[in-house]
């Protein structure tokens, strides 16, 4: 796969989450995608920089990040496009 064709998937299954009504996907598959787009758009992580009036919510999304941090942003596109995709399916989207 080209890189084009990658993120041309990638940027097709972002617009295609927009779909996936939110509260048909639990929170912890909302924790993944948002790792896995964090990893995907930024790559690496600055723990110090996100650590800014760090509140529950923002620790667990930060945790999720980090759980992936080890996947190139193309390991992670690839993550990301399979589980939306998945999800679609799941809700005969």
């Amino acid at each position: 796969m080209t890189e084009k064709d990658l993120d041309t998937l990638f940027d097709e299954a972002f617009e295609n989450a927009n779909r996936i009504p939110q509260e048909s996907v639990p929170q912890d598959m909302q924790l993944v995608l948002y790792g896995l787009y964090k990893q995907a758009t930024s790559g690496k992580i600055n723990p110090i920089a996100s650590n800014n009036n760090l509140d529950l919510r923002n620790a667990f999304k930060l945790n999720a990040w980090m759980q992936v941090k080890h996947l190139t942003i193309d390991q992670a596109k690839e993550e990301y496009i399979a589980i939306i995709n998945q999800l679609l399916k799941e809700r005969n989207l």
